[in-house]
């Protein structure tokens, strides 16, 4: 394979965006500024997920995002500080990337994940 491979690309990203330990990201939980995104599959969303967050798998993430976009949700395009989380921070951490790519200015990535949240004892539905 050439190019670059995951590894690359996630350390890319992880140098490009911010990345909030799973404390403070606990402590913005009933802010009104932020809007916390769940990248994960739906499956994975269905079976537990923080709550209030909004669901916006990272396959679909800037038709989501995009207010252009097909499948656009106001939510992600309030100017808000999206807080992005996957099952272990992997795929939000890329998926903050694209975002930033794409000019959303306030977006970060929970380290750990979902795992880390409910490790911590984040509220979850």
């Amino acid at each position: 394979m050439s190019g670059k491979g995951f590894k690359e690309l996630l350390a890319e990203a992880n140098a490009a965006i911010e990345t909030l330990p799973v404390e403070d990201a606990l402590a913005m939980v009933d802010d009104d500024s932020v809007v916390l995104v769940d990248v994960r599959e739906t499956d994975e969303h269905q079976r537990g997920a923080i709550r209030h967050s909004v669901h916006a798998p990272r396959g679909f993430l800037e038709f989501i995002v995009d207010p252009e976009g097909p499948m656009h949700n106001p939510a992600l395009a309030s100017g808000k500080h999206l807080v992005l989380y996957c099952g272990s921070g992997g795929r939000s951490a890329l998926a903050a990337k694209t975002l930033k790519d794409m000019g959303v200015e306030k977006v970060s990535h929970i380290a750990g994940g979902f795992a880390a949240w409910q490790e911590a004892g984040g509220p979850t539905e």
